[in-house]
């Protein structure tokens, strides 16, 4: 093994006070027990420029069963990779062991997709297993050094992502990596090595063995984390787009709008969920649908006919959880309530869990393709205006006049006279 260029604090230049409290307690209480342990990652690219990370990962010498000795808060997680959380408050410090060279007891299918890897190694080799080399630089808090084994602060410098090593062995071992070189490329704005744009259709192709929870992680990881439009567009110009979103036109504006509306509310620290996201990259398929089953069915039955099969098509490729189908589903139901309005359902509408993300998608439509613009606008002055001017403006909708009563003709006084007793 090569030996690692390793730079000081006054080269490397990481700024202490970016560097979580948690993340330098668990290396120092690995290095009290004994063990090797730094920082490494995402956390130490991001903290190289100038970035304060999300995340703060470990890496140790200690086995997950030594580590979880040393913590008490500690939880052993995976199958494929056995690692450590550890846990502070709501703070997660994750904790893995070094791994061992590229060959060594690694338990693989046919295709070369890594089914286990829980052989343990040293530093050295733990750095060439990693994926991209400005994700393998170890960073030791307590005396300051960064440790660079495959040349990765020369490509951080470049700003360029490489994997380390055969770039088809790579994504052979892991197809998901690809799709990481995209988020990355959506994140920081580096420009992906040739040899990883050529092999993408072959990543493509491989994502359909992934299980599709895990792939449901990698679409919070992309859209969830305040860059979704860049990754959208980074992902729609790649035949990735189509295999991961069998039901989404890459070249949907509309998803678009929806990707920047919620960069928007990240950056304004307004609550986001993968469920409305999921509704408006589904909702022309589910349109499309509903309009072929109208021709046959009832409206109700061609909405649940249509939801499912939209669904359906979807999940075969990434899991959604129960709590955001349902989601999806209410937002699109809410969109035929919104444009069917009358006086009587007005204040129910206003007052369902899901209008305001209906409502939300009902200006996506009329600002994307300007349809339903009065149905919108109505909606829009409706929750501006006081209660006195909303119950104005329900008494002009269908069902909002007053209703004239019938008055009661009154009977002859003979039929009057012959109704009474004898």
């Amino acid at each position: 093994m090569p030996e690692p260029t390793v730079y000081t604090a006054e080269q490397h230049k990481i700024d202490p006070a970016l560097i979580d409290k948690h993340g330098v307690s668990v290396v120092e209480s690995l290095h009290e027990a004994g063990f090797e342990a730094y920082l490494v990652g995402g956390c130490v690219r991001d903290l190289l420029l100038g970035a304060e990370p999300k995340d703060f990962d470990v890496a140790t010498s200690a086995t997950p069963e030594e580590v979880k000795q040393t913590f008490k808060r500690a939880r052993l997680v995976g199958r494929r990779f056995r690692i450590a959380h550890v846990r502070f408050g709501r703070n997660i410090i994750e904790v893995s062991t070094f791994r061992r060279g590229e060959t060594d007891g690694i338990e693989t299918d046919s295709d070369g997709m890594i089914l286990r890897d829980n052989q343990y190694g040293t530093l050295e080799q733990d750095a060439f297993r990693r994926d991209f080399t400005v994700n393998a630089l170890y960073y030791d808090p307590t005396t300051g050094e960064l440790f660079d084994y495959v040349n990765g602060m020369a490509d951080l410098e470049k700003q360029h992502l490489a994997f380390i090593g055969d770039t088809q062995t790579r994504i052979n071992e892991d197809p998901v990596r690809a799709l990481r070189a995209l988020r990355f490329r959506a994140k920081l704005g580096f420009e992906i090595a040739e040899e990883i744009k050529a092999l993408l259709p072959d990543a493509a192709n491989r994502l359909t063995s992934i299980p599709p929870a895990r792939l449901f992680e990698e679409f919070n990881k992309l859209f969830m984390l305040g860059y979704a439009e860049s990754a959208w567009m980074t992902l729609a110009d790649t035949p990735i787009c189509s295999v991961l979103f069998p039901c989404t036109d890459p070249l949907s504006t509309i998803v678009r709008a929806a990707m920047a509306n919620t960069d928007r509310r990240i950056q304004a620290g307004k609550p986001v969920t993968p469920g409305f996201l999921i509704a408006v990259m589904l909702w022309e398929d589910y349109r499309a649908r509903f309009s072929e089953f109208s021709l046959d069915h009832s409206p109700a039955e061609s909405a649940s006919m249509a939801e499912q099969d939209t669904l359906a098509d979807q999940m075969d490729v990434m899991a959604i959880p129960r709590r955001f189908s349902l989601f999806a589903r209410e937002v699109w139901h809410m969109q035929s309530k919104l444009e069917n309005r009358n006086a009587r359902n007005v204040r129910r509408t206003a007052s369902h869990a899901r209008f305001r993300a209906g409502y939300d998608l009902l200006e996506l439509r009329a600002k994307t393709y300007e349809e339903q613009v009065e149905t919108y606008e109505w909606w829009s002055r409706f929750q501006d205006v006081s209660e006195d001017e909303q119950q104005a403006m329900i008494k002009e909708l269908p069902g909002g006049g007053k209703r004239k009563r019938k008055r009661k003709r009154k009977k002859p006084a003979s039929a009057q006279a012959s109704e009474q007793p004898t």
